[in-house]
């Protein structure tokens, strides 16, 4: 995930208490984060999170020392406020990751349609941590690498929430058809 030249100039003017550009800012970067918070929470508490998320980003803004950054910081603040959103409303249990075999793990290129992918990331068999990472990976397609310094997890464990969610899918998606 990178930031783009022209996101980086926003940064720096903003630091500087231009307030059109901060404007820009978040505008440039709205509609892919409110995707990511919709596909945690839901996207009826979506716009919630993410005005937090912009709030927070415009007081801690000074504190970005690189501005090419910039787009993981903002990911990072909204995976932050996503997953305190969810304890307070106390939708957040724990799910006990399974132990999977090699077959169950995705294939590298398989891509859901984004409608498809939002429905499923609505299920309540997927776990709020296993929808970040759903979302990151397949709405906004970054690596799991990027995933896990977002959400400051290591990488293995970015891997099992992924493959649990996509597991989780699955099993709701064989039990729809045995009902069919």
């Amino acid at each position: 995930m990178t930031t783009s030249r022209q996101e980086a100039q926003w940064v720096l003017r903003a630091q500087c208490d231009d307030r059109d550009a901060l404007e820009s800012l978040l505008r440039g970067i709205q509609p892919s984060l409110r995707r990511f918070v919709a596909g945690v929470v839901g996207p009826s508490h979506a716009d919630d999170v993410l005005q937090e998320t912009f709030v927070i980003v415009s007081r801690r803004l000074k504190s970005v020392h690189t501005p090419e950054l910039f787009r993981p910081w903002v990911y990072r603040i909204a995976s932050r406020e996503a997953f305190r959103h969810l304890k307070r409303e106390r939708r957040w249990s724990d799910h006990t990751v399974q132990e999977l075999e090699p077959d169950d793990l995705p294939a590298p290129n398989a891509r859901p349609p984004a409608e498809l992918l939002g429905e499923l990331l609505s299920l309540d068999e997927v776990s709020p941590a296993s929808r970040a990472v759903l979302a990151l990976h397949f709405h906004e397609e970054l690596t799991l690498a990027e995933i896990a310094a977002i959400l400051e997890l290591p990488l293995g464990t970015v891997k099992s929430r992924l493959a649990y969610g996509l597991s989780a899918i699955r099993k709701h998606l064989s039990k729809k058809r045995g009902d069919s």
